[in-house]
Order: C-alpha cells, then sequence, then structure tokens
C-alpha cells in the first residue's frame, strides 16, 4: 500500500506547527476522521480495516518516526508521535518558505487581507481568492496550480487579527463550501 500521502500530510501538519509554536522534541497527538484516511490511502476500509492498515503504516514509517501508536474512538483515529517524529520532521523540514511568511503574515496584529493575498501572490501568479458569504469564515485562498502547497487557506477577519484554518481539497469539499 501506498502510505506517501498519509506521510506527508502528517510532514506538512507538522510542520505548521513548529513554525507556529516552535520546535521540541515532544510526544504529538494528530488526529484524523476516517474519510479522511482512506482519501490519504484510496481505500474504502472500514474501522477494523483501517486500524489493520495503519499497523502497517506504523512499521512503514518506524525508520523515520519511531515507535507510532495508533488508537480509536469510531472513526476518529488518533496518532501518537514519539520525540523521534519531531526531530524527524525539524531536521528534514524542507521548503518552508510560505507556510512560515503566511503564519507570520497572519500573525500580526491588525493584519489585512490585501497583505495576506499580496502574500500569496508572491508565491505564485495562480492564486484563488474569494470572499464567501456562507457565514463560516470571511475568504478563501489556494493556490490553483497547488504550488507550493494544496491546502485551501479559510481565513477570518476577527476585527484586529486574522485567524484561519487549512484544509486539503477534499477535506475542504467534504464541508459543503464547494461543489
Amino acid at each position: 500500500m501506498d502510505y506517501t500521502g498519509l506521510k506527508n500530510n502528517i510532514i506538512d501538519v507538522l510542520k505548521e506547527e513548529q513554525i507556529k509554536l516552535g520546535y521540541r522534541s515532544e510526544t504529538v497527538r494528530l488526529y484524523y476522521p476516517l474519510l479522511s484516511l482512506n482519501r490519504f490511502l484510496s481505500t474504502n476500509y472500514d474501522i477494523n480495516e483501517m486500524n489493520t492498515a495503519l499497523q502497517e503504516f506504523c512499521g512503514e514509517v518506524k525508520e523515520i518516526f519511531g515507535d507510532v501508536t495508533i488508537s480509536n474512538v469510531k472513526e476518529r483515529f488518533c496518532f501518537t508521535f514519539p520525540p523521534q517524529t519531531s526531530d524527524y520532521v525539524h531536521t528534514n523540514m524542507g521548503n518552508t518558505e510560505f507556510i512560515a511568511d503566511f503564519i507570520q503574515t497572519i500573525s500580526k496584529h491588525d493584519a489585512k487581507i490585501e497583505e495576506i493575498i499580496q502574500l500569496f501572490q508572491k508565491y505564485s501568479d495562480h492564486v484563488h481568492f474569494e470572499k464567501v458569504t456562507h457565514g463560516e469564515f470571511d475568504y478563501l485562498l489556494y493556490f490553483e496550480d497547488g504550488k507550493p502547497d494544496e491546502f485551501r487557506y479559510c481565513i477570518t477577519d476577527e476585527g484586529c487579527h486574522m485567524i484561519y484554518h487549512r484544509f486539503t481539497i477534499d477535506d475542504y469539499q467534504d464541508f459543503g463550501f464547494e461543489p
């Protein structure tokens, strides 16, 4: 089975966390719903089948991530990564320039959406921007060609600061925001 998509998502999430909070060699927990895991693995597994596949995943990534443990409550899976995983991501972070610039920009007091759009445009000529009206968030931004990343950035203007959530394309569509 190809675990590349899941592994890459875990690394991306941990990179983002380390940029936001700083690096610490520590245990980290990430939670994934069954639907997302099935997408990453291109499967249609039930809970038991997914548990079996994830045990195999733990063996596949043991050398770089260490002894990962996985538990679940119904369709929600908890991955517990040992400090070795944080260390690996920190040492092998690769290109984090965009996400680091994004977090720095959006974290500023009185950040403006125009600054955020300009930042996206600094990294690509293929930026999708829209003001949304459904009430869940205010703006949607992403790179139409998937470079430097494929996430959907959902931004809310809280008045004196901006907050964001980023989703994979499929998870974003699951919320019903996009056909």
